[in-house]
């Protein structure tokens, strides 16, 4: 079997992860093996955390929604059943914009959703 020889490759790989560690710190910045491990590790991170983003946004929505709600002597779940009711089909994002921008927009759904649940 032939040996085979990494040179120009392996100095193209060596590049490529020293170019994309560039803003990382001490030794994880300029040591080729301890900067490929934080590599490996931070696009791991990345992937996973794209996912948990969605998760976050998502309770942060629902949290402006209920406080907006809560002022008006409702709690999320009664409101977000009276919307379903009533069929207005507005996702979370939505909603929490106008709680925090638009009040009067968001009150007359506060009214919308009270009429369809009676409360």
């Amino acid at each position: 079997m032939a040996r085979i020889k990494r040179g120009v490759h392996g100095l193209k790989h060596k590049r490529k992860v020293m170019k994309l560690v560039k803003g990382f710190r001490a030794a994880r910045r300029r040591n080729y093996r301890v900067a490929n491990e934080a590599l490996l590790h931070s696009l791991k991170y990345a992937f996973r955390d794209r996912r948990v983003r969605k998760r976050d946004f998502r309770s942060l929505w629902i949290s402006r929604i209920n406080a907006a709600v809560r002022r008006e002597g409702l709690t999320y779940s009664v409101f977000i059943n009276g919307l379903k009711k009533s069929g207005v089909t507005l996702n979370r994002k939505a909603l929490a914009d106008l709680a925090v921008t638009d009040a009067k927009a968001f009150g007359s759904l506060l009214s919308l959703a009270k009429t369809a649940t009676g409360k």
